[in-house]
């Protein structure tokens, strides 16, 4: 059963290991979609797996809000992503004024 989350969650972004299986397919299984293959990144809220990022799939917890922690699995994969060709650069947005 879901513990009631913090006001203040931690999260935690991390590549899924082997022991994470099991928590994984439960996740997508509450998500009612097929277990993600191949390198998968997962988000966790207060030490519980609740979203999950493999190319363009997400499985995410529907009995919790998750909008924002998917967002910050899509922006970690985008940078992990580019950091081999980027050799480690920052790309800053230019700003226009309003």
């Amino acid at each position: 059963m879901h513990t009631r989350p913090s006001p203040d969650p931690t999260v935690v972004i991390r590549v899924a290991r082997g022991p994470d299986g099991a928590a994984l397919e439960n996740l997508a299984r509450m998500d009612s979609q097929r277990p993600l293959v191949g390198d998968v990144l997962l988000a966790e809220q207060d030490g519980v797996i609740v979203a999950a990022l493999a190319g363009d799939r997400v499985v995410a917890d529907p009995f919790r809000p998750t909008a924002d922690v998917v967002g910050l699995l899509r922006l970690h994969a985008g940078r992990t992503s580019h950091a081999g060709r980027s050799r480690g650069r920052v790309r800053a947005p230019r700003l226009r004024a309003a």
